[in-house]
């Protein structure tokens, strides 16, 4: 893109070859693999991290140049979707005990600043009985 003021290509450059076995994974009913700070974004001041520091979203406009990105609005739309959809029998067993952290806040980013939240509220819904992350909405009432 040639108006990248946030640096979103940094997450097409990490999901090369990747997001597909990130979808692959979650259709499995397990995540197995290193990939949920780029695929899952979540913001900026909730990981500590070199890698979670590089791949946090700074706010809402933010992620919602992410979602009206032509790769990776579309990439996130489909990986909710697969995650709400996914065989396993909690969050836990899907993504890991603190990578299901990462999901939940991934998915409150985004339903608020999506046009139509309705695939990121399916995993809100699907495995955290609908209640947004509060740290993510605190620092969303922040920004």
């Amino acid at each position: 893109m040639s108006d990248d003021r946030f640096d979103l290509e940094r997450f097409v450059r990490a999901q090369e070859g990747v997001h597909e076995q990130a979808l692959a994974e979650l259709r499995a009913g397990a995540k197995r693999s290193h990939w949920m700070w780029f695929v899952f974004p979540q913001l900026v001041g909730l990981g500590r991290s070199a890698t979670a520091q590089r791949y946090g979203i700074a706010g809402l406009a933010e992620a919602r140049a992410y979602l009206a990105h032509p790769v990776l609005g579309p990439r996130i739309v489909e990986a909710a979707a697969v995650a709400a959809a996914a065989p396993a029998r909690s969050a836990d067993a899907l993504f890991g005990g603190i990578d299901a952290m990462k999901a939940r806040s991934s998915a409150t980013l985004f339903a608020r600043a999506a046009d139509d939240p309705t695939p990121f509220r399916a995993v809100l819904d699907r495995w955290f009985h609908g209640t947004e992350d509060p740290l993510t909405v605190r620092l969303l009432e922040d920004d």
